[in-house]
């Protein structure tokens, strides 16, 4: 399995948790005040995604720059 396969399923479990996260605290804040630490679960798992989020967005742009050209392997017509 390579790089972006690992970043890929990286990114999309730490998603499930994060949303579990934001959920369990709406959930909390229904019940009362919610105590610190669950409050402040989701921020991990949002910091994981943006890096990785920002790594795959990068990813078509560096593949074109390494090729030289476009990043689909097409060629440009005029």
């Amino acid at each position: 399995m390579n790089w972006n396969r690992w970043i890929r399923q990286i990114h999309r479990w730490v998603a499930i948790a994060f949303t579990l996260a934001v959920t369990a605290n709406f959930v909390a804040m229904g019940l009362g005040e919610p105590p610190p630490w669950l409050v402040y679960s989701p921020l991990p798992p949002l910091f994981v995604l943006l890096f990785t989020g920002l790594y795959m967005f990068v990813l078509p742009y560096a593949a074109k720059r390494r090729s030289g050209g476009r990043a689909t392997g097409e060629a440009r017509t005029r």
